[in-house]
């Protein structure tokens, strides 16, 4: 469900939107064979399961890493800690792992914003230095729009797979 129109809060209007592109990612690969979820149709060679798990980790890098500062193990988890590789999947990664991750960064992404004002400027010490933070509102729409951008990517290897379209 979109946001309401009147919505004015920018912090809760970028928390319901990201809500909203989780649960389009969500649908758009349930349903999908292991094979097409692991197997690439586009040239660029990216899977949809791939695309999940690095939708996981990025999350995780603006806001955990990013806005909070805290200690992150493997920032770089979807392309093998590695921020200029492929995506990448373990043997144990799942359709169902990685989307109780995605709501479980969703969580905390909503717990950590909720309330604050959208010019805080993110922790130095985890992904920026003193010199180099962006402001949470910064952070929240540059993550918004990784969403939607790779949300897009998911209608096309899904009509790809099974002529499936639509949100």
């Amino acid at each position: 469900m979109k946001p309401a129109r009147d919505l004015a809060d920018t912090i809760e209007l970028h928390l319901q939107y990201l809500d909203r592109y989780r649960g389009i990612i969500e649908t758009k690969l349930t349903g999908l064979s292991d094979a097409d979820l692991r197997n690439s149709r586009l040239p660029s060679g990216w899977a949809p399961l791939e695309l999940l798990k690095h939708l996981v980790f990025m999350e995780r890098r603006w806001l955990r890493w990013g806005f909070t500062g805290e200690a992150v193990d493997h920032p770089w988890g979807d392309s093998g800690d590695d921020a200029d590789a492929p995506w990448q999947l373990e043997p144990g990664d799942t359709l169902d792992g990685l989307l109780a991750q995605l709501h479980v960064g969703g969580e905390f992404t909503r717990q950590v914003v909720s309330g604050r004002d959208p010019a805080t400027v993110a922790a130095a010490g985890g992904r920026f230095d003193a010199d180099n933070r962006p402001t949470l509102n910064w952070i929240l729409f540059h993550v918004l729009q990784e969403y939607a951008r790779h949300a897009g990517h998911l209608d096309v290897a899904r009509e790809l797979a099974d002529g499936a379209t639509g949100e």
